[in-house]
């Protein structure tokens, strides 16, 4: 079980789109908005545990047309969201202050993140508690991931909003948005390299 809560651990506090996109959405929007957002990545992470552990994930996957579709919806989206981030901070007149992204962002992401069902995949079906009991070691997962996902998400985004509070120049907070959409495009770049 401890392995286990480390891998959790070490998985869901590496940068990918959700840490990264909570902490932007931090520095960006505040506290609140933030909030909210890590709210839907929260249920579209456990929706996409779900379609793991009940196979779905795998049958639609199985499709390389199907893959290749979500892998440019998800470019697509995380590209979207990089810009938005990028320019939440900038006081630049004829560009207005975007939405902060929401809920709904939240399960949008997570369901077309690809780190969302890899990390989930090697989670449920690896690491092996109880040997007869799958339901029970699914609930006792799902226990362990979001107790360990939920503080890891926050403490990112008061990474974020700990930034934001510094009343830094408009240029400086242009300059960390920025730096969060990058972070954010170079995790998008590893994974065209690494499905090419």
């Amino acid at each position: 079980m401890l392995t286990f809560a480390l891998a959790v651990f070490f998985l869901m506090v590496t940068p990918g789109p959700g840490v990264l996109s909570v902490a932007g959405v931090g520095s960006g929007f505040g506290f609140r908005p933030g909030a909210r957002y890590i709210g839907g990545l929260f249920i579209g992470t456990n929706l996409v545990a779900l379609a793991v552990v009940t196979g779905l994930a795998a049958l639609i996957l199985a499709d390389a047309r199907v893959r290749t579709v979500l892998f440019v919806l998800s470019f697509a989206y995380l590209t979207y969201l990089a810009f938005r981030i990028a320019l939440a901070g900038a006081r630049i007149a004829f560009v207005e202050k975007a939405r902060a992204p929401g809920i709904g962002d939240g399960v949008a992401l997570q369901a077309i993140n690809p780190k969302a069902y890899a990390v989930n995949t090697a989670l449920f079906t690896g690491f092996p508690i109880f040997a007869d009991a799958y339901w029970a070691e699914v609930a006792l997962k799902f226990l362990v991931v979001n107790a360990i996902w939920l503080p890891i998400h926050f403490l990112w985004l008061w990474a974020g909003v700990s930034l934001h509070r510094l009343d830094l120049r408009p240029g400086t907070q242009r300059a960390i948005n920025i730096g969060m959409a990058l972070s954010m495009m170079a995790v998008v770049a590893l994974a065209v390299l690494t499905a090419g």
